[in-house]
């Protein structure tokens, strides 16, 4: 049976597509993928050993879980371990270090975590345990953030009063602007989140490419949809007139989706926000707006902000940036494994060290 992805893994366009990188004679290039969908995806199809040595693809900030601080983790394992709590929660933030043990740890020893498929089902469980207070742990960018938005207007409508949202939302201009106008990173181009694009539209790129000389392209995760991106990226980049391109329009629009991002904004709103392993970045973050502190769990349990520090010898927050490979890290493979996770890079199905290890990582 013809499957609609089957044109993009054609293995004859396939070649004739990573023919075209070989053949570049371009300037050597920098370029960055900033989705954790990409991250795996390279790595998964072997993209990188099909670069010529003139472009090497670094990955950065694109991992929602990666970035989330250890003082988030710190405040929901004490949330779980409190008398009455129940935290709700996606697996990938299971097997998060940090001082407090990870959530994991603490379900072992007894606290009520509970593993959800939709931020939706933590209605469910407030609704059937009506005399304990149910905390929804929300990360994510754009692409999860108008679910979450959505979960608590729909808690608003039924005037709950047993549920609350802890959110770590983060959105992406903030910090692409960033690592654009750094030149430690020194990127020459931005492979572009298909997945956010979706609900954010493309005018932003638009914007960066103009204000900050840094081109990028909008990539589906097939690999074709990849390499014609990386191709383009390319030939963008050496043409010397920064622009942006939209290669996912099967998805992405111009316009993004407007109804998400109203959601989004009539329950979050921009706040600063730290970046595990990055830092402060000045308006990135999503924080609940006043109408709806009710839900806020940072205001209704008093939670506070403690510092964020990586573990001695990881370099997880260098590996964001993309000024460290995986490789380069001295706990890599070692002390550092999916087993056994130092740092978030590895713990997350879409962390850059988790690819690598899986899948192998080059240059």
């Amino acid at each position: 049976m013809h499957n609609y992805l089957d044109p993009y893994r054609d293995a004859g366009l396939l070649r004739q597509w990573a023919e075209k990188l070989r053949n570049y004679r371009g300037k050597p290039l920098k370029l960055m993928e900033v989705c954790g969908t990409h991250t795996m995806a390279i790595a998964r199809y072997g993209i990188r050993t099909l670069l010529p040595d003139t472009i090497r693809l670094v990955s950065g900030p694109g991992c929602p879980v990666c970035v989330t601080p250890s003082y988030y983790i710190n405040n929901a394992v004490r949330l779980a371990r409190r008398p009455g709590v129940i935290v709700a929660t996606f697996g990938d933030l299971m097997r998060i270090p940090a001082d407090e043990g990870s959530l994991l740890e603490a379900k072992a020893q007894g606290a009520d975590v509970r593993v959800l498929y939709s931020p939706l089902d933590a209605l469910k469980i407030a609704r059937d345990n009506p005399e304990r207070q149910v905390v929804l742990l929300s990360v994510g960018f754009e692409t999860t953030t108008p679910v979450a938005a959505l979960t608590v207007v729909k808690a608003d409508e039924e005037k709950m009063d047993n549920f609350t949202v802890l959110s770590a939302n983060k959105t992406m201009p903030e910090v692409l602007k960033l690592l654009a106008a750094d030149p430690t990173v020194g990127i020459d181009g931005y492979l572009y989140p298909g997945h956010v694009s979706a609900i954010i539209g493309t005018r932003f790129y638009e914007e960066l490419a103009e204000k900050y000389g840094v081109p990028g392209v909008v990539a589906g995760f097939e690999p074709l949809d990849i390499l014609a991106a990386l191709a383009a990226l390319a030939e963008i980049c050496d043409s010397g007139r920064p622009a942006a391109r939209n290669l996912y329009t099967r998805v992405v629009k111009a316009e993004g989706n407007p109804v998400a991002a109203r959601t989004m904004e009539q329950v979050f709103e921009p706040a600063d926000a730290v970046w595990r392993g990055i830092g402060m970045i000045p308006g990135s973050g999503l924080a609940i707006r006043e109408a709806y502190a009710r839900f806020d769990a940072w205001k209704v349990f008093d939670l506070e902000t403690d510092h964020d520090a990586e573990p001695e010898g990881c370099r997880c927050g260098e590996i964001l940036k993309g000024t460290k490979a995986p490789t380069d890290c001295p706990l890599f493979g070692i002390r550092c494994v999916p087993e056994n996770p130092v740092g978030a890079c590895m713990v997350s199905s879409e962390g850059t060290c988790a690819a690598y290890y899986k899948y192998g990582g080059v240059r």
